[in-house]
């Protein structure tokens, strides 16, 4: 996922409380998408904020065949770089043993 320029507001916002970072973390895999902000303040209306933002300018759906998986980002004022990344869920499968068939 591409990360989208943060709008001014919130950078200004952030830069009022003190805020150094703020993470975007998406989830989907079930056909809906999920968003959980965390930034370095405990401003519930400031992540209301930003969370409000992040529905607008990212499309996430969460559509998938029910495996779940993600997508962060995160935005750090302070260094002035957004980092991405992405998770995802497999199915491994390893062999086990094979034996003979017993009968009883």
């Amino acid at each position: 996922m591409n990360a989208k320029p943060l709008s001014k507001a919130i950078y200004n916002k952030a830069k009022e409380l003190g805020v150094n970072t703020i993470s975007l973390e998406f989830s989907g895999g079930n056909d809906e998408g999920h968003l959980h902000v965390q930034t370095d303040t405990d401003n519930y209306d400031f992540e209301k904020l930003v969370e409000d933002w992040a529905w607008e300018v990212y499309d996430y759906s969460g559509a998938g065949d029910g495996s779940d998986y993600g997508d962060n980002i995160i935005y750090d004022l302070k260094e002035g770089k957004v980092s991405t990344s992405e998770w995802f869920h497999v199915v491994k499968e390893e062999a086990g043993e094979v034996t003979k068939i017993e009968v009883k």
